[in-house]
């Protein structure tokens, strides 16, 4: 089985949660996981890495916000590096 670190891009194989997350913490064998929207980052998704694969996208540094995350993630996926001033999505 793969292991994931805090940051990892992964995505959700099944379930109504199914689609892009980042690892936000590890918890004895699950995975702890928030997209900034519909999983904050108050309250993440609890996942076995069974249940999650590799996104092939870079990893990101694990930010404070919502907001921040959503950015951050939305920045792996078009793999552009630019700050937006606005910082929005």
């Amino acid at each position: 089985m793969r292991e994931y670190k805090v940051g990892d891009v992964v995505v959700s194989k099944a379930g109504h949660d199914k689609g892009l997350f980042c690892v936000i913490r590890q918890e004895a064998e699950f995975l702890l996981l928030a997209n900034g929207k519909q999983r904050p980052l108050e309250k993440p998704k609890r996942k076995k890495p069974m249940h999650v694969a590799p996104s092939g996208l870079p990893g990101i540094a694990v930010p404070e916000t919502n907001k921040q995350l959503r950015a951050e993630l939305a920045r792996s996926m078009t793999g552009n590096d630019e700050i937006r001033g606005d910082g929005g999505v």
